[in-house]
């Protein structure tokens, strides 16, 4: 049963107004509106949680993580109803989509159990060295406060309320304010009820998480910028995350915002790869680039390959799969719009041509494929610029060393790909110093559109991709964002942290 009201501090709090949801299909909801009061309420108990929760065990809060995740599936049947509903993805998506939610919070409860992430490290008194003597110090990570977090339009569970960065700070031991998005709120206050429930399950502090509905850009505001907040996690826009990065940083006490905000993740199809599969990769693109109606921050936009006979078979091949894919319905009307704005800019740059033309109308997609040349892709910074859905764009150029040129003059991106064969590394070996300074992720023979959660992942680069390429939001390194180390330096056993040893 969709409860429509905030989260606070245990506490189902109403506003004054309300807003009602915009469904895909079925019945619309109306949920209260967010403000900043509620915001600096919400702080307010997180950093009251924080003093029992920050030095909690991490067999606690592996317990709290494990239960959040055995309410999330006890409720799987509603939230995946009303997250196609909200969304307009198929149930299958939304099923997977809990699975990687419900896994990456079960994995990071066995993560933080082994400590490893903690980085303790010991320096033993040398009382006796010349010509002065070292003391003893030790090191362990710790956590930085209350974390705010913002869902995300298009991962209704995996980037939202009960998401990565939401699992993250809590395996940190940070409590959490979420901003919840207003393209699926009936989704978001299904697992807020979860995670109620998980909370009173375990006994621990009500604070440790709320989430605030609906609300201006005031709301937001209101979050990055409350005295109490020690960092924030983002999925989104470049513009909005951006914005909210510049807000972060003028603070009195500037804080760390880890944004991820988009990527256009260039695949290289090298000369061999060509040769032998420029069509099976043709057809794969094709799959890749429209799965989900394009809506992945990691959907391959860009091709580029070497012109020829090879190049036009790529081509046909991409037209062909993509002209079997019908109308997609994307996750809010704004993404719809933005992404026919995105496409006819694309139409409208000098030296673009278009392959593959469609009609997409309302709040549906269809896929464009265009091409341009490695002379007008370096004439035109804008076709580096993400558009958010299954549009495509080949960029032919004439030899390696235009490609060079075009990898030089790519942005950061969340991923770069390169289609090879053995006959590529020699090529592939020019290509990986660039891409190595471009991307958080490099793929060889496949696609970027899954990121799986693990020890190993990098969900991040260099910005425009990300707003700080040390980081990652997906994965068990994503927890160190929300850590600092500090020292103690002759410090007896009794006042070191729980977490030391």
């Amino acid at each position: 049963m969709i409860i429509g009201k905030h989260l606070v501090a245990g506490n189902w709090v109403g506003s004054d107004t309300s807003f009602t949801s915009s469904p895909a299909h079925g019945p619309s909801h109306d949920f209260a509106v967010g403000t900043p009061d509620l915001v600096d309420q919400a702080c307010h108990a997180a950093e009251e949680a924080f003093w029992s929760y920050g030095y909690s065990s991490r067999e606690d809060r592996a317990k709290f993580l494990n239960t959040i995740a055995d309410e999330i599936d006890a409720r799987g049947e509603a939230i995946t109803e009303i997250g196609t509903q909200e969304t307009g993805l198929p149930e299958a998506r939304l099923n997977g989509e809990r699975g990687r939610t419900v896994g990456q919070l079960r994995l990071f409860a066995e993560h933080i159990l082994k400590g490893d992430y903690l980085d303790t490290r010991h320096d033993a008194a040398l009382p006796d060295r010349q010509p002065l003597p070292r003391p003893d110090i030790k090191l362990v990570q710790r956590p930085v406060g209350p974390v705010a977090v913002f869902g995300a339009s298009n991962f209704p569970l995996a980037f939202s309320t009960a998401g990565g960065d939401t699992a993250a700070a809590l395996a940190a031991g940070c409590p959490v304010v979420v901003k919840g998005h207003s393209a699926h709120p009936g989704t978001g206050d299904l697992v807020a009820q979860a995670i109620d429930a998980a909370i009173k399950a375990c006994g621990v502090h009500p604070g440790v998480f709320s989430q605030i509905q609906g609300g201006d850009r005031k709301v937001g505001q209101a979050v990055v910028e409350h005295p109490l907040i020690k960092a924030v996690g983002f999925t989104g826009s470049l513009a909005g995350g951006r914005a909210l990065f510049d807000l972060c940083a003028a603070r009195p006490e500037p804080i760390p915002f880890f944004g991820e905000l988009g990527s256009v993740n260039p695949m290289f199809l090298l000369p061999a790869a060509m040769a032998t599969r420029a069509e099976t990769i043709g057809t794969g693109w094709a799959g890749s680039l429209t799965m989900g109606a394009g809506q992945f921050c990691t959907n391959p936009g860009i091709a580029v390959v070497i012109d020829g006979p090879e190049a036009e078979s790529f081509i046909q091949a991409a037209v062909a799969g993509l002209g079997e894919v019908g109308p997609q319905t994307m996750l809010t009307d704004g993404i719809a719009s933005a992404y026919q704005k995105g496409r006819d800019v694309i139409r409208g740059t000098a030296g673009v041509r278009e392959v593959l033309t469609t009609t997409c109308d309302l709040r549906n997609a269809t896929p464009y494929l265009f091409v341009t040349t490695g002379e007008d892709w370096l004439k035109n910074e804008v076709l580096g610029e993400e558009v958010f859905g299954p549009l495509g764009l080949v960029v032919t150029v004439k030899d390696e060393a235009e490609m060079l040129k075009v990898a030089h003059s790519l942005q950061g991106q969340l991923t770069a790909t390169l289609h090879m064969e053995d006959g590529d590394t020699a090529l592939g070996q020019k290509l990986m110093p660039v891409l190595e300074r471009k991307a958080g992720r490099i793929l060889t023979n496949g696609f970027p559109t899954g990121v799986e959660v693990c020890d190993s992942m990098v969900h991040g680069g260099p910005y425009p991709a990300s707003t700080n390429f040390g980081a990652t939001s997906v994965g068990t390194m994503s927890i160190r964002r929300f850590l600092r180390p500090v020292s103690y330096q002759n410090m007896p056993d009794a006042l070191l942290p729980g977490d030391w040893g």
